[in-house]
């Protein structure tokens, strides 16, 4: 029979495979999808049209994001917990880049919802011309998808971290730490072309973490964390 403490880890790795889960969902639409339908580069009037035409739609993606935004942080104290016992310290500061991860992307994400507002009927807005209006609208939405590109440093620093500590952890698979490193540094590298080399900052360096994070969440679901190494691994820490 498992011990209660045994039962309360796998419970953890349990939630943070649904934690992931959600988190792929609220973040492929309200970053990927709804951007996608909404935007139209370089045409205020059309983009303007869409955010109108749509706007229940356009709401729906900020709120995949506070989904998202709510998984990852608890997502942060998940990883936490199942990776302490290699290093606590190690896994202490990659929670902390994971909140700062979510907390400055919550930030670019108002930007998102104010080219809404800007389209609005208040009498204030009334001082500036509907092609202005329209203007400021898709320039609020270029700021929140440039911005949110330009803070990932922090979450790619986040799985290199996590991903040393999966690779050493000896109860999850060292081929789940190697893919989601790469996918980390691809976060990374992308942020810094992004500020150096904006040329070169192909998102394809963000999809880098798809089969490893795919992978995580599928064991972590189905499999959870080896207890027998587990508890090799706790009784060595403690």
């Amino acid at each position: 029979m498992k011990s209660s403490n045994e039962l309360n880890i796998q419970s953890y790795a349990r939630a943070a495979g649904v934690l992931f889960l959600l988190t792929l969902i609220g973040g492929g639409f309200g970053e990927g999808y709804m951007p996608s339908k909404i935007i139209v580069s370089n045409d205020a009037a059309a983009t303007a049209a869409n955010i109108q035409a749509f706007a229940f739609l356009f709401r729906l993606g900020f709120a995949g994001f506070l989904l998202e935004s709510f998984c990852d942080t608890a997502l942060s104290l998940n990883f936490y917990v199942l990776l302490k016992p290699v290093n606590k310290q190690l896994s202490l500061l990659a929670a902390f880049f994971g909140l700062m991860a979510t907390a400055t992307f919550a930030v670019t994400e108002l930007f998102y919802f104010m080219a809404m507002y800007l389209l609005g009927d208040a009498a204030y807005l009334k001082t500036f011309s509907p092609e202005q209006l329209q203007t400021m609208a898709l320039l609020s939405l270029k700021f929140y998808t440039y911005g949110g590109a330009l803070l990932t440093l922090y979450y790619g620093v986040a799985w290199i971290i996590r991903s040393y500590l999966i690779f050493r952890s000896g109860y999850l698979p060292k081929l789940i730490g190697v893919l989601m490193a790469i996918g980390g540094f691809g976060f990374v590298v992308r942020n810094f072309l992004l500020v150096l080399a904006p040329a070169y900052a192909s998102e394809v360096l963000l999809m880098l973490l798809f089969p490893g994070g795919l992978l995580l969440m599928g064991w972590l679901l189905v499999r959870g964390v080896d207890i027998v190494k587990w508890n090799e691994r706790t009784g060595a820490a403690s």
